[in-house]
């Protein structure tokens, strides 16, 4: 795989970044793309900054001016394109009630979602095409359960769950297209201003695999997901929740 080259959105923190880490240590060059010019230059001067695998692009999603400025950078560079993972996204869930949310909340949290991943899909696929490669959607387990006052993040990751299946439908035996559903997973470490990780025993023991999830746990999958030994898995959502959304939960008496 070391002359394989991926785009990762999203990448400069919290789940893009550990993305990026398991790409690289599997020998994948990573074109890194970001919108927060402070979290790209924090990236950079971590563990990769003398790192050549990795190229960094500023740029939001969900302009399509920036998306193809991009994705040329990445055929300048490399002439190839094997995987895209569309990971980006306005990851605060909660916004205002319904009929106090402004139509610009809702808009840009869907034009980051979903408008950014199809855009960066969209101008991937002739590169993609040529490589028979693959593209993984970062969803949400919120695309499928629901707290008050997230409408504009459940149904942007709920309608990047049907993208998904749409495309891998429409390139089929050309890209594969999958998604991932996580769940809680603890980024403080790996954001921008980073937290310490969660060590509240409560929350562990909440999951049924004994604890919180990790960036890498998503990584890992998506290498997975990208990787020939996925060749006959296509239109897919894979939920990593430590089994949080099989729970069946009963109202205190």
């Amino acid at each position: 795989m070391t002359e394989s080259v991926v785009l990762v959105t999203g990448a400069a923190q919290s789940i893009g970044r550990g993305i990026v880490e398991k790409l690289r240590t599997e020998g994948w060059q990573v074109a890194a793309l970001d919108c927060h010019l402070q979290a790209i230059e924090r990236a950079q001067r971590g563990w990769a900054s003398e790192d050549k695998g990795i190229h960094w692009i500023q740029a939001d999603v969900a302009q399509e001016k920036e998306v193809l400025a991009a994705v040329g950078t990445v055929q300048d560079r490399w002439g190839r394109l094997d995987g895209v993972v569309n990971n980006a996204a306005i990851s605060t869930a909660h916004s205002d009630p319904a009929e106090d949310l402004s139509l610009k909340h809702w808009q840009r949290v869907l034009d980051a979602n979903l408008t950014g991943p199809f855009l960066v899909s969209r101008s991937c696929l002739s590169l993609l095409r040529k490589s028979r490669g693959a593209i993984v959607n970062i969803a949400s387990t919120r695309a499928l359960q629901s707290e008050p006052h997230c409408e504009a993040y459940g149904a942007s990751k709920g309608g990047l769950v049907s993208l998904t299946h749409a495309m891998a439908a429409s390139l089929s035996g050309q890209v594969r297209v999958n998604a991932i559903s996580p769940g809680w997973i603890d980024t403080g470490p790996w954001q921008n201003n980073p937290e310490p990780q969660n060590d509240d025993p409560a929350d562990h023991a909440w999951h049924w695999a004994g604890r919180v999830g990790l960036p890498e746990d998503v990584a890992a999958m998506v290498h997975y997901l990208l990787s020939p030994a996925a060749a006959f898995i296509s239109g897919q959502n894979f939920i990593i929740d430590g089994g949080a959304t099989r729970k069946m939960v009963y109202p205190p008496l």
